[in-house]
């Protein structure tokens, strides 16, 4: 390990060791060390799904809602698949090491994420205590939307990964149209936010609870592409007695007080966490 590295642990351990309450913002470099894809430039996104990368499509267009409108067996194909995805991954340690330190420190925990991958309800954080910025895989909607309604994804896909093509669209319950995840989607005017919407009144209700308290936001792979993770991790890390850790082995920077840490997420976590056990 880098001198300079383990300097910058030792001070993040300090300041979990010494926190009252624990934030964690995640982006998708979080999944990167359970074996998921980061989708990072379209070279990342065709290297996961090579047939959109000889039909031309980019992340931006295959996360397009149109395709619900127009042919949802295509626009499941990429959502399908990655509901599969998405179930057989097995969270990595470092999710475990976040839980072990709010126990031990006795730290009120809430996570705030803008992965639509369930990864951190699957680990064990409380759902309650899990705001999901651009909603969730594992839900569902209209794709209408003729109605508010969200309901629990429970489909099961096969894909044809020679078209990318599910085998079957879900069906909305009240109007027969196709169904859709209830996840916001780039130039999205259909995507129902009130289950987001929920989640972002007890995260305000949480953020309440903590004022003027030591509170240590642990940013995990939140690159500068979708802002939402790191524009949150600094507006809370301007309350007072806040900072932030932004680990990030790409896009670390941060300003002073804050603690950027250029690594991996479970690098940083596994070795923040040497040190609180040394101590």
């Amino acid at each position: 390990m880098a001198a300079g590295l383990a300097a910058l642990f030792r001070e993040a351990a300090e300041s979990v060791a010494g926190a009252q309450a624990l934030v964690v913002t995640a982006g998708a470099g979080m999944g990167v060390d359970s074996g998921l894809p980061d989708f990072r430039g379209d070279t990342g996104f065709w290297s996961a799904y090579p047939l959109y990368r000889r039909l031309g499509i980019s992340f931006v267009d295959a996360a397009n809602p149109e395709h619900f409108e127009r042919d949802p067996a295509f626009g499941w194909g990429f959502y399908g698949h990655r509901t599969n995805l998405y179930r057989a991954t097995v969270p990595h340690a470092g999710f475990a090491l976040l839980l072990d330190w709010a126990a031990r420190f006795g730290l009120e925990l809430f996570v705030a994420t803008s992965n639509v991958d369930g990864q951190f309800q699957k680990a064990g954080f409380a759902g309650d205590a899990v705001l999901e910025f651009h909603g969730s895989i594992h839900h569902l909607q209209c794709t209408g939307p003729c109605c508010n309604r969200i309901w629990d994804n429970r489909e099961q896909f096969r894909i044809d990964e020679d078209t990318m093509r599910a085998d079957h669209v879900p069906l909305c319950p009240r109007c027969g149209r196709a169904a859709r995840p209830n996840i916001l989607m780039f130039g999205d005017y259909a995507w129902i936010e009130e289950r987001t919407a929920r989640q972002q009144e007890r995260f305000r209700q949480f953020l309440s609870r903590q004022s003027g308290r030591r509170v240590v936001v642990v940013e995990l792979g939140a690159g500068t592409a979708i802002p939402t993770v790191r524009a949150a991790s600094e507006r809370i890390g301007s309350l007072s007695g806040a900072r932030v850790i932004r680990i990030n082995p790409r896009e670390p920077q941060v300003r002073a007080p804050h603690l950027s840490l250029p690594c991996g997420a479970l690098e940083g976590l596994t070795g923040i966490d040497a040190l609180l056990r040394r101590d």
